[in-house]
């Protein structure tokens, strides 16, 4: 995909945000102290979510990452994301449906450990 492409396609998951994204997204992320974006694009790659002050990307798993193919794509993701200077947090819809609190407690110590923000 071309960067319009990928612009227009983070537009489309932005309108067709899951369950679990669109309560991380209206319940914590949206009224967070600092400024979070939700389907960013990142060269060939949407995140879920994205916190530009603390370098942070923010995913969200569904039932078809546990597959071989999906665990060895979001890896190697990872992986880029990180060499590129990102902390990058995985959580499953699991997590948001049984553990919010935990996730959003994680999220906030993963911003506040060792930053000024």
């Amino acid at each position: 995909m071309d960067a319009l492409e990928m612009r227009k396609r983070a537009q489309e998951l932005r309108k067709t945000m899951t369950l679990e994204e669109r309560t991380l997204w209206y319940q914590y992320l949206r009224t967070y102290p600092v400024q979070w974006n939700r389907q960013k694009v990142f060269g060939k790659y949407i995140v879920d979510f994205y916190c530009y002050k603390a370098n942070l990307v923010v995913e969200l798993d569904g039932s078809q990452h546990y597959e071989d193919l999906h665990r060895q794509k979001d890896h190697q993701r990872d992986a880029e994301l990180i060499q590129k200077g990102y902390t990058v947090l995985r959580y499953s819809n699991v997590d948001i449906n049984q553990r919010f609190q935990s996730v959003c407690d994680d999220i906030w110590n993963c911003i506040h450990k060792d930053k000024e923000i």
